[in-house]
């Protein structure tokens, strides 16, 4: 069956994960039931479900738009993850590992139409974010939810998780007043991390990044300099326009980039490594400048609290300071392309192929 082609699901795919088993009657149509499944590099299939039956403690969700992240769901997408690694074992909704066939996705927003018998009957109608794959229909513990505010666009809600990645980077890296920052690439993350940067106290927030589009909107979002590293040397750029960065926040997705960061970065900065490279690798130096320069490298990822801070912060702490985020910055100019998630396999075509031409990719249900 030709990639893309709307297919019935298998029973392995259909996930009842415990909170309710899905109906018995005919299945929907591929308009009012469909999820999006990657089945091989280069491969997406948008398979038929049916629609779910909530447990007693569990809710149904019919969603309403749900966010492509270009970054991970694009190492998927290409085949450049381990496939034995774990989903996220930290969200319900990604359980089970990253091989083919795989549903993966962690940013749907959608309505709560059927509530179970010991659930809270005012769920029913409330607009929920959720961490769950791309699927028209599915089913979650309603503490797993988050209720979206009236004024808040199911399309922006979508931004939540990307939002609060970025606000994790600034949690692990720490900028202080006065320092001097660059950001390594512009994608989604990239840019709303570079956003929350230019409402700090930082000096100087250089922005990083080879797509045109991206930087100018870098600069829309407030950054001091952009950088195209096709162009420039950008550790020279850098160095050029800052003498030497304090902290720099790698989010390029290329593990060159890396090396790159830390040739940037003054003596005893920072490097707070956001991407996740999946199998991709490159040498990378570990020369005079990084052990001479005491340069420290961090990860940083979202799935975690950084333990230095669990004595005040925890994910619900953090997820509302991501919300009260996302409704004060600019994001709609980060929406670019809306595709029916029944066309789903054009949208990451689009992603893979012409990253230029494309920021924020949402799917959308109707």
């Amino acid at each position: 069956m030709a990639s893309g082609e709307v297919r019935p699901a298998s029973g392995e795919a259909e996930r009842r994960r415990g909170l309710g088993m899905a109906s018995g009657g005919a299945t929907m149509s591929a308009t009012d039931g469909v999820a999006v499944e990657f089945v091989g590099p280069g491969a997406v299939d948008v398979v038929r479900v049916d629609g779910p039956e909530p447990g007693p403690e569990a809710v149904a969700v019919e969603t309403i738009v749900s966010a492509v992240s270009a970054g991970t769901e694009l190492l998927v997408y290409r085949g450049e993850v381990d496939r034995t690694s774990v989903a996220d074992e930290q969200l319900p909704g990604l359980d089970g590992t990253l091989s083919y066939p795989v549903r993966y996705g962690y940013a749907a927003v959608g309505t709560v139409t059927a509530v179970g018998e010991r659930v809270d009957p005012s769920w029913l109608g409330e607009t929920v974010f959720a961490f769950n794959p791309h699927e028209s229909h599915f089913l979650a513990d309603p503490e797993d939810l988050l209720p979206i505010p009236d004024d808040l666009a199911p399309e922006r809600a979508a931004l939540l998780a990307n939002v609060e990645t970025a606000v994790n980077f600034l949690l692990d890296a720490g900028p202080r007043i006065g320092e001097r920052v660059a950001v390594f690439g512009q994608g989604v993350v990239g840019l709303l991390t570079t956003a929350l940067l230019c409402r700090t106290d930082v000096e100087t927030v250089v922005a990083v990044e080879p797509l045109a589009p991206r930087r100018e909107l870098a600069e829309r979002l407030g950054a001091d300099l952009t950088v195209d590293p096709d162009r420039r040397d950008p550790v020279a750029a850098v160095r050029e326009a800052t003498g030497a960065v304090d902290l720099a926040i790698e989010v390029s997705g290329r593990p060159s980039t890396l090396e790159t960061a830390i040739g940037a970065t003054g003596y005893d900065g920072r490097v707070v490594v956001g991407s996740w490279y999946g199998t991709k690798r490159e040498p990378i130096g570990l020369g005079e400048h990084f052990h001479r320069g005491r340069i420290s490298v961090d990860s940083s990822q979202v799935s975690t609290v950084d333990p230095a801070r669990r004595g005040r912060w925890d994910r619900s702490r953090r997820r509302d300071v991501a919300l009260s985020r996302l409704r004060e910055l600019d994001v709609d100019r980060l929406l670019t392309h809306r595709i029916p998630a029944g066309e789903a396999p054009r949208a990451y075509r689009l992603l893979a192929d012409r990253p230029g031409d494309a920021v924020q990719v949402l799917l959308t249900y109707e």
